[in-house]
């Protein structure tokens, strides 16, 4: 076994374990029904001047409503193939902020893109760990009382090939860990550029409009200069749809038709089923309806990680159209209400605004641990696969998805798509084949999946972990990981590349009395143990 491959080689790993082998954009990604949404030949509706979230719940540092006792974490075109399939071009990923952006003066910078890219391209030739070797790396690291009861798996990625485990195919609670099944399953079967719209169409009755929701939960009524997504100005592939632009377009629609007063309903119908989550507290999550603004949060600007939410989100998303309505001379009778029945196919649109595509909406619910994001592309998986639109039908849907991409789902139990709920259950050897599965140059349209995991001491749930005097500091920038945590429960799953330069994928899955931030940094060093490692 070698514990190192000295300093030149660790020069050499630092920038790969940003994005590991065979991912394809060089800066660090930080990004941010009725019908199944069809891909957008164009932005169309997406408005980047305005729109935007505050930081998502969670975005700051720490999983979505990561706290002890806490609820939980908290374009390719209409011919891209679908994994399974030969595609004709793997996806194109635009970069977003720095690896570094918004932090202190002092923070450490970022990892040289150039040298992410050079390490990647040797990946598949570096000599592979062996068992033993990992087994003496990590074995003092796996001691720790921190963690409790712990499982873990670690794979070869380049072949996704299992490597070393202990308790690997045992099922156990992944909490936001959750959010890769759901990002793989959707990825597999949503087109990437497909984009989410929100629609103004003519009432059934006479001076009626209806407000269509489209499963976007990131629609925004925040002005521009206040977009904040991950905490950084959002740019023109991660900007959010904006509620002032759709009231605009349809106030300007309504004037040319000579129409200055409407009553307003809003549809709903592209979800179904309870709407309430197993856990909903009105922080971690809303109410979950295809109809909001800003994430149902009381305060959009607010970067709590568990903020307040609006108890009814679709009807507090109207009256806000409403008033911007008002605002542009259009007068709005009476309060908005749910509509009697499904807006017609053909009725007239007045306005549409469309989301950031799917691929940018995966990068930015894995960063941040967006739990009201997932729980929407979960949704939208669902009606993709021609399920219903509710908790149970995205649960079918993804584990229907994942089985047909080989993934042993036997053990898998799913009840949501963001991994709040404490029921499901996932073995650590079928987290580590999903990593696999988002490296493998046979499934291209999963790589958001690996750029949007967050980066060790850099960005999303793990921008404050792996800092100085955690035992993992020299792993900061080589680890991207995705964070989980529920009561009494951490999980932490993702990829590194090691000191040979081979990508590995591993997934630790813990359940202790200790707190979490302990449990936390153990995992962390069970993690940078890899990075250091031969393991030959």
């Amino acid at each position: 076994m070698r514990a190192g491959g000295g300093a030149a080689r660790r020069r050499r790993g630092t920038a790969a374990g940003l994005f590991g082998a065979a991912v394809l954009v060089a800066g660090t990604v930080l990004t941010s029904g009725g019908a199944y949404a069809q891909p957008s030949p164009s932005p169309g509706g997406h408005s980047a001047g305005h729109g935007g979230d505050d930081s998502h719940d969670g975005s700051r540092d720490g999983d979505r409503g990561e706290r002890d006792g806490g609820k939980g974490d908290h374009g390719k075109g209409t011919g891209r193939s679908r994994p399974g399939e030969s595609p004709s071009a793997t996806p194109t990923h635009r970069s977003g902020p720095s690896a570094a952006a918004g932090r202190t003066p002092a923070a450490r910078p970022a990892p040289a893109a150039g040298a992410v890219l050079a390490a990647a391209e040797v990946g598949p030739e570096a000599a592979v760990p062996t068992a033993q070797g990992l087994q003496q790396a990590l074995a003092a690291a796996l001691a720790d009382r921190g963690l409790g009861e712990v499982t873990f798996a670690v794979a070869d990625a380049s072949a996704d090939r299992f490597l070393y485990g202990s308790g690997e195919n045992t099922p156990a609670t992944p909490a936001s860990t959750t959010k890769l099944a759901t990002s793989i399953a959707a990825l597999s079967l949503i087109p990437g550029d497909t984009r989410l719209s929100t629609r103004v169409v003519r009432g059934a009755d006479p001076g009626t409009i209806t407000l269509v929701g489209g499963g976007d939960p990131t629609l925004t009524a925040l002005p521009a200069d206040q977009v904040r997504i991950g905490g950084q100005p959002a740019d023109a592939d991660t900007a959010p749809a904006s509620l002032d632009a759709l009231a605009r377009q349809t106030a300007a629609a309504l004037a040319a038709a000579g129409t200055t007063t409407v009553r307003l309903d809003y549809d709903l119908s592209m979800y179904t089923g309870s709407p309430q989550h197993r856990n909903h507290d009105a922080q971690n999550i809303a109410l979950v309806v295809p109809l909001m603004v800003d994430e149902a949060k009381v305060d959009p600007r607010s970067r709590e990680e568990a903020p307040a939410r609006v108890a009814d989100p679709a009807g507090a998303a109207a009256e806000a159209f409403a008033a911007l309505l008002r605002t542009q001379g259009i007068t709005v009778e009476g309060r908005a209400k749910a509509a009697a029945a499904p807006a017609a196919a053909d009725a007239p649109v007045l306005g549409r605004v469309d989301s950031p595509t799917v691929d940018r909406l995966v990068e930015r619910l894995l960063t941040t641990s967006d739990n009201q994001l997932a729980e929407a592309i979960a949704r939208q998986a669902a009606l993709a696969a021609h399920q219903p639109a509710g908790f149970e039908g995205a649960a079918a849907a993804v584990t229907q998805e994942l089985a047909r991409l080989g993934v042993p789902m036997a053990d898998v139990v799913l009840n949501d798509g963001s991994g709040l709920n404490p029921g499901n259950a996932i073995p650590p050897a079928v987290l580590v084949r999903l990593l696999s599965l988002a490296a493998s140059d046979r499934y291209p349209a999963l790589r958001p999946v690996l750029t949007g995991l967050p980066v060790a001491g850099f960005t999303g749930t793990l921008g404050k972990r792996y800092g100085s005097g955690s035992g993992a500091a020299d792993a900061a920038g080589l680890i991207r990981a995705k964070t989980g945590t529920l009561s009494g429960v951490n999980t932490l799953a993702g990829t590194v590349v090691d000191a040979d330069g081979r990508l590995l994928a591993f997934a630790v899955m813990t359940r202790t009395t200790a707190p979490a931030d302990t449990a936390r940094a153990a995992m962390d060093r069970i993690a940078a143990r890899l990075t250091a490692c031969g393991c030959r």
